[in-house]
């Protein structure tokens, strides 16, 4: 099969768009061998040339951002990304919100897959964080989150902060104006604040990514949270889609996150954990830390029922 027309489109995008240019025209030049050189002639569907593409696209530095997607639906002509689809794939599926509970011991837990756009899920954000606004430390999961949007980890990580004074979590280059945009705690946030003081654990495994990895980043760095579990996977580079086929898209990163406190970022080496585990271990080792803590509290009045509730969970393991 002639796949000329999908490998010119996508060399395209590289040379006009990929964070990187000298890399963006390192790859565009290995796509093109490889198209003359036949690697591509006996591929006959979308799918396996998709994932024959973007084993090429990441052949040069690993960018785990930089690929092409197969589409089972047709990708839109005039909207790559698919607000639509979008729309409803993140309501079947709680907004990104796995799991939100206050266990024994008064300990907030919050399990999540993605960060959805908070102009999209913000009120679900919001819930979430009300919930666990009162309890003594918080266990943020993001094992299985893949990433998602920068302006919904701010929203987020708002709550973990003070108001008094805005927090700098982050910023992103980008590519096409050559700007750094700066990502900041908000001055004000609907409901109560979890607060600057009490203890945060991040859980973190090898799926972790992204949006994600910016996450546990941002905390970690401002020493606001214990980060526990497995190195993450490390993917920095954000980006959009563009329509490279009907049933095709690239995923071209034109921005490189750049930590304020440490001046870099956790591409390709992922984020390491302050204390390590298996991610499969990471939750009764950061729930054990945060039921500690309670017992550290005190017993008296309205306290009593909350230490015993953490001594019978900590008996339990």
């Amino acid at each position: 099969m002639n796949w000329s027309p999908q490998i010119e489109a996508l060399c395209a995008q590289l040379a006009e768009r990929y964070v990187f240019p000298e890399v963006g025209t390192e790859v565009a030049e290995i796509l093109r061998k490889r198209l003359n050189a036949g690697a591509y002639d006996e591929i006959a569907g979308d799918e396996a040339f998709a994932a024959a593409v973007t084993e090429d696209l990441q052949s040069v530095n690993g960018d785990k951002h930089l690929r092409l997607i197969y589409s089972i639906d047709e990708v839109p002509v005039d909207d790559p990304v698919d607000a639509a689809l979008y729309r409803a794939e993140i309501s079947l599926s709680g907004y990104g919100f796995a799991r939100v509970e206050c266990l024994p011991g008064n300990i907030g837990y919050i399990d999540t897959t993605t960060f959805c756009l908070p102009e999209l899920a913000g009120d679900r954000a919001v819930a979430a964080m009300t919930l666990v606004a009162d309890t003594d430390a918080l266990v943020f999961d993001v094992r299985r989150n893949l990433g998602g949007s920068p302006g919904m980890v701010a929203l987020i990580c708002s709550y973990l902060f003070g108001f008094d004074e805005p927090t700098h979590l982050n910023s992103i280059y980008w590519r096409a104006t050559g700007e750094n945009h700066q990502s900041w705690t908000l001055p004000y946030v609907p409901g109560p604040r979890f607060g600057p003081d009490k203890p945060i654990y991040v859980l973190t495994g090898p799926l972790t990514f992204s949006g994600a990895e910016e996450f546990a980043y941002n905390l970690q760095t401002r020493e606001r949270a214990t980060i526990v579990g497995e190195r993450t996977r490390g993917g920095a580079n954000p980006g959009t889609r563009y329509r490279v086929g009907p049933h095709l898209k690239s995923a071209v990163p034109s921005g490189r996150a750049v930590n304020p406190v440490r001046g870099d970022n956790w591409e390709g080496v992922g984020v390491a954990p302050d204390i390590e585990t298996t991610a499969e271990d990471a939750f009764g080792r950061a729930y054990g830390l945060a039921l500690r803590h309670v017992l550290t509290l005190g017993e008296d009045g309205a306290r009593r029922a909350v230490a015993a509730e953490a001594r019978e969970a900590l008996a339990a393991f």
